[in-house]
C-alpha cells in the first residue's frame, strides 16, 4: 500500500508540473490579443479600446518576455501559490475552493450512477452469452460509447426537460439539477462497463473454481456472493480508472451545457477571458484529481485482491 501512493504521490507531482507547463504555452498559442480578451473581461467589449488593453498589458507585465512570466509562475507554484485571476482579482485558490466541490459532487454521482448501471447489466448478459439480452447489451453499448457526451446531453434535455417536463435542463440547487448531467456521464462510462463486466462474469462462470462450487451445492447467488464479485470487481476497476479521464474531460462539456458552477464551466469562461492562472489551476487540480482517484482505485483493487498487495511490496 505505502509503495503505490508513494508512487502516485511523484506522479502527482510531474502531473502538476507537466499540466501547468503545457497549459501555460497552449495558453500563449490562443490566437487575438490577450490583453484586449482580459480587458473586455473586466470592463466590458463596449467600454474597451487599446487604451484600456495598454493599461492592462503593463498592469499584468503581458509585455515581458514569455520565459520570464514562466519563471514567475513556476517561482510562485513551488511555494503553493497560483496566484491571482487576471479578471476579478481574487486567489486562484478561492476560486478554485468554491467550484470544486460542486465539480466532485456531480463526479461522484456519475461515478455511482455508472456502477450502478453497468456491472448489474453485464452480469445479467452474461447469464446467457450471445442471447437476446447480450446482444441488446452490445447494441447500446456501442452505440452510446460513440455518441459524443454533449449529443446525450441534448437528448436528455430535450426528452425529460423540453417534452415531459420532469427535470429542470440546467442549474444548481436541489438534487434534482444533479440527475440529468450526472446520468450524461453515467451513460458514457456505463457503456463500455457493461462488456467489461459480462466479459469478466462469462470467464468466471467458466473456471474451475466456480463450476466446484456449484458442484458442492452452493446456489448460484452463493457462488456468486462468495467466488465471483471479488473476481469481476478487478477489471470492473480497473477499467474506471482507466476511464476516469473521460469523466473529468466530460465534466467540461457537461457543466458547460447544464450551466453547472464547477470548474470545468469556470474553464471555459477562462479560456474565453485568457485568464492564464484560472486556466493554469483550474487544469492543475483536473490532473490531479485524476491521479487521487486512481490511486484510490489502486487501494481498492489491493484490498480486494492479495497477488496485487503481493506484487507492491
Amino acid at each position: 500500500m505505502f509503495k503505490i501512493i508513494t508512487r502516485r504521490i511523484v506522479q502527482i507531482l510531474f502531473v502538476i508540473w507537466s499540466v501547468g507547463t503545457l497549459t501555460f504555452i497552449l495558453s500563449y498559442q490562443l490566437s487575438g490579443d490577450m490583453a484586449y480578451r482580459i480587458a473586455a473581461s473586466r470592463y466590458g467589449y463596449d467600454q474597451t479600446d487599446s487604451a484600456a488593453a495598454e493599461m492592462v498589458r503593463a498592469e499584468l507585465g503581458l509585455d515581458q518576455p514569455w520565459w520570464q512570466n514562466y519563471a514567475n509562475w513556476l517561482f510562485d507554484l513551488l511555494q503553493g501559490n497560483l496566484g491571482k485571476s487576471l479578471v476579478t482579482g481574487d486567489s486562484v485558490w478561492a476560486e478554485l475552493h468554491h467550484q470544486f466541490g460542486h465539480t466532485l459532487s456531480l463526479a461522484i454521482v456519475a461515478l455511482i450512477m455508472a456502477l450502478l448501471i453497468g456491472p448489474p447489466l453485464g452480469v445479467l448478459a452474461a447469464r446467457k452469452p450471445n442471447g437476446f439480452f447480450d446482444r441488446l447489451t452490445l447494441i447500446f453499448s456501442s452505440l452510446f460509447r460513440s455518441v459524443p457526451a454533449f449529443i446525450i446531453a441534448i437528448s436528455l434535455i430535450t426528452l425529460f426537460s423540453v417534452s415531459l417536463k420532469w427535470l429542470p435542463s440546467g442549474g444548481y440547487g436541489s438534487w434534482t439539477h444533479f440527475i440529468l448531467p450526472a446520468l450524461t456521464l453515467a451513460i458514457g462510462l456505463s457503456a463500455v462497463s457493461v462488456r467489461v463486466t459480462r466479459q469478466a462474469m462469462v470467464q468466471v462462470k467458466n473456471a474451475d473454481y466456480y463450476q466446484f462450487a456449484l458442484l458442492k451445492g452452493l446456489s448460484q447467488w452463493q457462488s456468486f456472493f462468495r467466488h465471483a464479485i471479488r473476481n469481476i470487481a478487478i477489471p470492473v476497476i480497473a477499467y474506471h480508472s482507466v476511464q476516469l479521464v473521460y469523466l473529468i474531460e466530460g465534466v467540461v462539456v457537461v457543466e458547460s451545457l447544464f450551466a453547472w458552477p464547477g470548474s470545468g464551466h469556470a474553464l471555459v469562461h477562462a479560456i474565453i477571458a485568457r485568464d492564464i492562472p484560472m486556466i493554469q489551476g483550474t487544469a492543475l487540480v483536473m490532473g490531479g484529481l485524476f491521479v487521487i482517484l486512481n490511486m484510490c482505485a489502486d487501494l481498492l483493487s489491493a484490498w480486494i485482491d492479495p497477488r496485487i498487495r503481493e506484487g507492491a511490496k
